[in-house]
This record gives C-alpha cells, sequence and structure tokens, in this order.
C-alpha cells in the first residue's frame, strides 16, 4: 500500500464516493416520483443525504495534509483559469457548501420543491466537475504514461458510481434497521407498505448500477495493462505496480462486492418483506465495505504507477 499518498486516496475515493452517492439519490429521487409520493421518497432519502456530506469534508481534511501546509490551498485556488487542481479544490469546497445548503433546505422543508430541486441539479453538476477536474489533473501528465490514459478518466467515474450507489444501499437499509430497532414503525398499513416497496426498488437500482460498474471495472483493468505493455520499458515499470498479492485481493474483493454480493442484494430486495430486513442490511453494508476496500487498494497502485518520462 502507498502509505506516503494515503491523504490524496482518501480524499479522491471518499470525495467521489459521496458524488456518486448524491447522484444515485437523484436518481431514486427521480424514479421514485412515477409510482411513490413525495413524502415516502424523502422518508427513505433524506437519512441517506445527511450521511454524504461527513464522508466529503473527511475526504477535504485529508487533502490538506498532502500540502504539508494548509495555508498552501489558498494559492492553489488562485489559479483556476489555468489549473485543474485549483479546478478540484474550488469545485471540491462549492459540491461540499451546495450540498450542505440542499440538505438543510431539504430536511427542513424550506423553500419549494422546484427551488430545492433545481439546487440539487446544480450541486450535481459541480459534482461531476469535481471528479472529472480529479481526472484530469493526472490525465493532464503527459510524462507519466500510465496516467496520461482515457482509463483514468473511465477509473474516477466507475469508483464514483461503484461506491456511490453502495454507499446509498447501506445507507438504506442502516436508517430501516435503526428505525426498527427504535420502535419507529408508526406508520400506517398503506404508507408502510409504499415504504417497503420503494425501499425494494431504489436497492434494485443500486445494485443493478454496482453490476454494471463493477463488470466495466473488471474489463478496463485488463485492456490498461495491456496499453501498458505497449510502452516498452516505462509500461513495464508501471504495470508493476498492478501485481502481486494485493493486485489479486483487489480483484478479488471488486468481483465479490459488484458481482455476488450485488446479485444476491437484487434477489434479496426482491423477497424483502418474506425474508425482513436484517439479511439485506448485512448484504448491502458487507458490499460497501468490501468494494470501499477494493478501491483504496486500487487507488494506491494508481499512485504506485506513476513513472515518469522525459523532463
Amino acid at each position: 500500500m502507498n502509505v506516503h499518498e494515503l491523504p490524496m486516496i482518501l480524499f479522491t475515493v471518499l470525495s467521489q464516493m459521496s458524488v456518486g452517492a448524491f447522484l444515485v439519490l437523484g436518481l431514486v429521487q427521480v424514479l421514485g416520483r412515477r409510482r411513490y409520493s413525495a413524502a415516502t421518497i424523502d422518508r427513505l432519502a433524506d437519512p441517506a443525504l445527511l450521511a454524504i456530506g461527513p464522508a466529503l469534508v473527511l475526504g477535504l481534511l485529508a487533502s490538506m495534509f498532502h500540502m504539508n501546509d494548509v495555508t498552501n490551498t489558498l494559492n492553489v485556488i488562485r489559479h483556476v483559469g489555468s489549473s485543474w487542481l485549483s479546478r478540484e479544490i474550488v469545485f471540491g469546497i462549492a459540491f461540499a457548501g451546495l450540498g450542505f445548503l440542499f440538505a438543510l433546505l431539504q430536511w427542513r422543508k424550506l423553500g419549494s420543491p422546484a427551488v430545492r430541486q433545481g439546487l440539487a441539479a446544480l450541486t450535481a453538476v459541480v459534482g461531476i466537475a469535481l471528479v472529472w477536474s480529479q481526472a484530469m489533473i493526472y490525465y493532464s501528465l503527459v510524462t507519466v504514461p500510465a496516467w496520461n490514459s482515457w482509463v483514468t478518466v473511465a477509473q474516477f467515474f466507475l469508483t464514483t458510481l461503484m461506491l456511490g450507489a453502495l454507499a446509498v444501499g447501506a445507507a438504506f437499509m442502516t436508517w430501516i434497521m435503526w428505525r426498527s430497532r427504535q420502535g419507529g414503525d408508526e406508520l400506517a398499513g398503506k404508507e408502510r407498505a409504499e415504504l417497503v416497496s420503494l425501499t425494494e426498488d431504489s436497492l434494485k437500482i443500486v445494485s443493478v448500477l454496482a453490476i454494471v460498474a463493477g463488470s466495466v471495472a473488471l474489463i478496463v483493468t485488463p485492456i490498461h495493462l495491456s496499453n501498458l505493455a505497449d510502452l516498452g520499458a516505462v509500461g513495464a515499470q508501471s504495470a508493476a505496480a498492478f501485481s502481486g498479492v494485493w493486485f489479486a485481493v483487489r480483484l478479488v474483493l471488486l468481483a465479490i462486492g459488484t458481482a455476488l454480493l450485488a446479485l444476491f442484494m437484487y434477489y434479496y430486495a426482491s423477497n424483502a418483506q418474506r425474508l425482513g430486513p436484517r439479511p439485506l442490511a448485512i448484504v448491502a453494508t458487507v458490499a460497501f465495505l468490501i468494494v470501499l476496500g477494493s478501491e483504496l487498494i486500487g487507488r494506491s497502485m494508481f499512485y504506485d504507477s506513476m513513472v515518469r518520462i522525459g523532463m
């Protein structure tokens, strides 16, 4: 594991997870409006929304340790017009601020639904810009062939989708389990049935997103190694980072979390009323933690693959 780059590993992975979770929550709300009431959607989505902020703030704090001196952040943001690093910092702060504002308005039901939806859309766009900026920081380094590839952009957005989807699934089930243990099941029969149905449908969406993104990630990996092999000695040095026990562990965890456990989650979601929430909560949480571990290992290898050419 690349301990030296741990601040950037945590920042990029956690911030991408936060953006992905926000986007997936938005997708759940948009699709949910076709069948369910706004009250039911908010009852499920609002608690999960509050979990996004702390993850992003933790990532931002971790990134500051990479600068040695926190005051360097002020210098970084002075070059937004020419530096992808500056844009990353600006979009990161903007996403955190807009996300906090939206969460406050949504939780307290302040402003009209149209205003809140507009703010959510703006926050989502800024979040996508944040991930794009992060990817371009590394893609634009032509002196690092392993990073100067479309694979870098693909990997960052796949992490966003995988972790975002599974984090939302885990958050949904954590909330359901906590609510059940607190004796908070005071909903009337029709409202409760609608909430259960929405949860099932949402977890199916989460499962499909995780399976698709995980499958693509497993396909992209050998393509990336093949591309590195075409770069000669520099490529061979970079490819060496993607080998050994940790590389095997990363692929196994990715496959288990996004394929096997996601399939189980889809199955349990289809039979939630018969099986109860506990098995689904366990599967959703374990799948998220396994893929989180896989992505942290993968991001460490990403930084290990940095081999420069030229000046």
